[in-house]
């Protein structure tokens, strides 16, 4: 168990570092220049959006809008989920780790949206495609098919290999998947999406759903054809603790109650997530929000949400959304990360406490 947990906590490090490092200033200044994205096979070319893609977004979502997995998506496709007002709005405000442009205006922002809505390149095949032993509805072509919709639209966050990803969970061992039928219920998620899950929906064609759910039972097919059974953690396998023990530890000695509270922000939380996913959440809680105030020569101090951070570059979001980034010489700065009460546990924690704890987590719904 404890090497295990060795190992979570160090892929839980190695997240916040790949984040830290690959945010890239010249992108968060508006400044990155790339070569210039090349038009996608089929299409006519539109130089001007497409020198613009190459200025601003390509050092982050690659040359051909393709993304660069798993920390920035692909934008092939990207108005099959939001709208042009919306694409405008990403454009200029910004978000999460994503830095806003908003001198990008009139015919740039008009071009670059055409850019944006041409057809790309063809998601390119996995090095072992779908289980050739697939009929009907689910042969080989069909998922072929769903498969490269897949790689474009959902690879970023279930993975290429439908196995889960940075946010996804595995789809190969999906309830939901394992009742559907012919796409049924894959469907009716995909085109209304799970909004409390940050989940997007989807405006995909009858044909297209259903050559993406047979992608995805393919998928399922051949992950359970794999030699060595469970591919897994099962939420049974941590259901091993004990509750008043772990209640007692996070009220006490963890000193987990003088952040959170089980009636309040960790209301329900054991019915969002549940085994190995709520117990990474547990050790090293991803997307937790560091503040930071900065100090500027004139002496005004400014608060906001860290969007960016290294050696030469100090960047937050203010309440209003508005990015702003100065030169870490140029300014002081103190930053109040929650997430540092979690990594001082990891000296601390004995398997007991791990257990314990989670046993307790789990009856929160």
């Amino acid at each position: 168990m404890k090497r295990f947990l060795n190992a979570v906590l160090v892929a839980g490090v190695g997240f916040l570092v790949f984040h830290a490092t690959l945010v890239p200033v010249y992108a968060a200044s508006g400044g990155g220049r790339s070569q210039a994205a090349q038009s996608p096979s089929g299409a006519a070319p539109d130089k001007q959006g497409a020198v613009s893609y190459a200025n601003h977004c390509a050092i982050c979502h690659g040359e051909q809008r393709e993304g660069i997995l798993p920390a920035f998506p692909p934008l092939v496709g990207i108005k099959r989920q939001l709208t042009d007002q919306q694409i405008t709005d990403l454009v200029h405000k910004g978000k999460g780790r994503m830095p806003g442009f908003p001198k990008l205006q009139d015919d740039e922002l008009a071009a670059l949206e055409r850019y944006l809505a041409s057809p790309g390149l063809s998601a390119p095949e996995m090095a072992s495609g779908p289980s050739d032993n697939s009929s009907g509805a689910h042969s080989s072509g069909l998922a072929e098919a769903g498969g490269a919709l897949f790689h474009q639209n959902c690879a970023f966050c279930h993975g290429r290999d439908t196995m889960g990803g940075e946010t996804g969970p595995d789809l190969t061992r999906s309830k939901l998947v394992q009742a559907d039928v012919a796409g049924d219920k894959i469907s009716e998620v995909v085109r209304d999406g799970r909004p409390e899950k940050k989940m997007p929906a989807f405006n995909f064609s009858s044909q297209e759903l259903l050559s993406l759910s047979a992608f995805i039972h393919a998928q399922a097919t051949k992950a359970a054809s794999m030699k060595g059974g469970r591919r897994g953690v099962d939420a049974s396998d941590l259901q091993t603790g004990n509750v008043a023990m772990g209640k007692q530890y996070f009220n006490g000695a963890g000193t987990c109650a003088k952040c959170h509270s089980p009636t309040g922000d960790l209301s329900g939380i054991a019915t969002r997530y549940e085994g190995l996913q709520l117990e990474e959440r547990m050790l090293y809680p991803r997307g937790a929000k560091s503040h930071v105030t900065v100090t500027l020569p004139s002496g005004q101090k400014l608060t906001g949400t860290v969007a960016y951070l290294d050696e030469f570059v100090v960047g937050m979001r203010d309440a209003d959304g508005t990015y702003r980034s100065w030169p870490v010489s140029r300014v002081k700065y103190v930053v109040d990360s929650p997430v540092n009460a979690h990594v001082d546990l990891f000296s601390k924690y004995t398997d007991a406490d791990i257990h314990n704890l989670m046993a307790y987590l789990q009856t929160l719904r």
